[in-house]
């Protein structure tokens, strides 16, 4: 991400106006994540476990007396180093807590040290290193990235460009939208850059009422998202197209018949096409674009018991899911799920005959673990996930538990 800076005649001056700027342009990334608050389960943990350190039993078996952090490293990589376990993060920030002040300030360079003592280990920085060094820069007029090297929870670039895709929404509030009625020159298709027409719900005329221009996301169809095992609808997954920005607002006009007589009709809305994921055409549907948000993923396992479903795997036809793939889960923010969410994936033990005994009797294997995924979108009845790691394949229909489980 880059932003064009005029330098002020301080570099105080110009570091404000730099965080101004990012604040109205920032997108969900990585960058400035040491910003992020800390919840205070976040802080409890680290505070318990800072105070009596974390058994030796929790260590990786290869835990390393130290470990330089290198560029390219995760939070959810570095947890990996040295816990058994990846998603106990918020033990491994209290395993550190009197060098690490905030979690999200660890930096490549930085270099960790493992101590054991009395069947106890606590992680420790290696000198002062809490910030990556300061630079100091002359004002002049610079076009200059602003980013910042702090590691990052999990590589965004598996979520990224689904944060900005696919709805999950009631199929009524998908209908009562507004939605694209013709084309330039009637055009059958509509591509990145062409010109076309929207209407409003019926007494919803899209209106050019705002002092900024209006963004819109364009979605197709209404995909119902069921539960695998009692086929309850959970929600609509809307199906993201494009991106559109309102250039005119509903009207109405007079216009003359052959026959003499007039008669009113209504002018649609001009819109322009700004982005395509793939072509757009008539019917398809605009949602107001949601407010640019800074998002966090802290890896942590949920509070109480969890029994969920995998309900569908994005972008797929299939319902084989593979590591770094998202897929639809049966739980959401109605049942209390968070963006950081870890749960155990639990793939399901096969039934068959048991064919060592005369009578034939059917058994069940039990359920095996086979994998972990981070939740990291919520909707009321459904989140997103992405799977983390697997031992096998993932399929739908697949159970989810606390990994503590």
């Amino acid at each position: 991400m880059t932003i064009h800076l005029m330098a002020k005649s301080t570099v105080a001056m110009a570091k404000l106006a730099a965080l101004t700027a990012l604040a109205s342009a920032f997108v969900t990334a990585p960058a400035w994540a040491q910003n992020f608050p800390i919840s205070a389960a976040q802080k409890q943990t680290a505070n318990e476990v800072a105070q009596k350190g974390v058994p030796l039993s929790e260590l990786a078996n290869d835990a390393p007396d130290r470990y330089t952090i290198k560029s390219g490293d995760t939070l959810w990589d570095i947890s990996g180093i040295f816990l058994k376990r990846a998603w106990r993060w918020p033990e491994l920030w209290g395993m550190n807590l009197n060098d690490i002040k905030n979690p999200h300030r660890i930096y490549p360079g930085q270099i960790l040290v493992l101590e054991r003592k009395n069947g106890l280990a606590s992680l420790r920085l290696l000198g002062e290193q809490s910030d990556p060094p300061t630079v100091k820069v002359s004002p002049r007029t610079r076009y200059e990235a602003l980013s910042d090297s702090a590691l990052p929870t999990l590589r965004s670039s598996a979520i990224e460009a689904f944060l900005a895709e696919p709805i999950v929404v009631d199929e009524a509030e998908l209908r009562a939208a507004p939605r694209i009625v013709s084309a330039l020159e009637s055009r059958v298709l509509i591509a990145k850059g062409d010109r076309a027409y929207a209407r409003g719900p019926e007494g919803t005329p899209m209106a050019d009422d705002q002092p900024r221009e209006k963004q819109f996301r364009v979605f197709r169809n209404a995909t119902p998202l069921k539960h695998p095992i009692t086929g309850e609808v959970l929600g609509f997954e809307a199906q993201y197209v494009g991106k559109a920005i309102l250039v005119r607002g509903e009207g109405a006009t007079e216009v003359q018949s052959r026959d003499g007589s007039k008669n009113n009709a209504v002018v649609p809305a001009t819109i322009d096409i700004t982005g395509a994921k793939e072509e757009m055409r008539v019917g398809d549907r605009l949602l107001p674009e949601p407010p640019r948000q800074i998002q966090t993923y802290t890896p942590r396992a949920p509070v109480g018991k969890v029994d969920g479903r995998i309900v569908s795997v994005y972008g797929s036809a299939v319902v084989n899911a593979a590591q770094n793939q998202v897929v639809a889960i049966s739980r959401g923010s109605a049942d209390g799920m968070e963006p950081g969410v870890v749960l155990a994936i639990l793939k399901d033990g096969a039934s068959m005959v048991d064919r060592s005994d005369d009578n034939r009797p059917l058994m069940k294997l039990p359920d095996e673990r086979n994998g972990l995924l981070m939740v990291f979108r919520t909707f009321e009845r459904v989140s997103y996930a992405l799977i983390l790691e697997i031992t096998d394949g993932v399929r739908v229909g697949d159970r989810l538990i606390n990994p503590r489980h």
